[in-house]
């Protein structure tokens, strides 16, 4: 198996979310678009990972982003996880092979994938430091931005990277921050059992859900002025899933079942082929 092919198997059984989309992509595209993924996701299991202490997250982190710093394009799959040797009967697989994911993308955009991920790494590092404690919207904001609107940010340079689309930035991070929201709302009762909570002081999951929309409307200008072709196809699908999230928990379902993903996704194929 190669590891194009690895990457795709990998990702399907870590996001139902962003499989479809990933898979849908020209493959020039999708090895850049899932290294991307995959290397966030690399790093957001060790955020997210329940045998772990915050410092301990705090300190893998950084290390992953100094790591990340060092890369060349020809560097040994070791490089990528140094220091986390200790760890490597506690984290997952998709953590330790972030060498053959930082790899997959084509040498001419693979250093941005590298970059994002390990400013992405610091800043995650920062929020397990604080025990992602936010008091106000604007720490909200911070948040969101940290682990999301700068993944909206590196998709307008893929597309750029890809075939010249042109987007506007503030709308992108938009895209990703309403997307995060909705996650934030979907996993509120998972977060306060870990002790996490990402809603501001005095705010109701409905003020999350009321800030989620206000960002998925920059999401909807976001993909409005996209044009035909595979950037627009990428962001409609995670888009619809996000509203058929708020959707099903307005109506007292905890999320999206499996089968209403594949419905959303189904519609949105068929539409597409009409």
């Amino acid at each position: 198996m190669n590891l194009h092919t690895h990457a795709l198997e990998v990702l399907k059984t870590t996001s139902r979310t962003f499989y479809i989309p990933i898979s849908l992509l020209p493959e020039k595209l999708q090895a850049a678009v899932a290294s991307a993924y995959l290397c966030m996701r690399a790093i957001d299991e060790i955020e997210d990972h329940s045998e772990l202490d915050n410092f301990t997250k705090a300190k893998l982190l950084k290390q992953i982003s100094l790591n990340l710093q060092a890369t060349v394009f020809n560097s040994p799959s070791h490089h990528f996880t140094q220091g986390l040797e200790a760890y490597q009967q506690i984290l997952p697989e998709v953590t330790l092979q972030i060498g053959e994911w930082s790899i997959l993308a084509p040498e001419t955009i693979a250093p941005r994938i590298w970059d994002a991920t390990a400013a992405m790494a610091a800043r995650m590092a920062y929020w397990a430091e604080n025990n992602w404690t936010i008091h106000t919207e604007a720490d909200l904001d911070r948040y969101t931005f940290s682990v999301a609107g700068a993944v909206g940010l590196l998709l307008s340079d893929l597309w750029a990277w890809y075939d010249g689309t042109q987007t506007n930035r503030a709308y992108a991070i938009g895209f990703g921050r309403g997307l995060q929201a909705v996650n934030i709302v979907r996993n509120h009762s998972e977060d306060l059992r870990r002790g996490v909570d990402f809603l501001p002081a005095d705010w109701t999951i409905k003020d999350m859900q009321a800030y989620a929309r206000r960002n998925l409307k920059l999401a909807d200008l976001y993909t409005q002025s996209l044009t035909s072709g595979p950037a627009l196809d990428f962001c409609q699908i995670p888009l619809a899933l996000a509203y058929g999230t708020l959707e099903a928990i307005a109506s007292g379902k905890e999320k999206l079942t499996r089968n209403d993903v594949l419905i959303l996704v189904e519609q949105f194929i068929r539409a597409k082929s009409a």
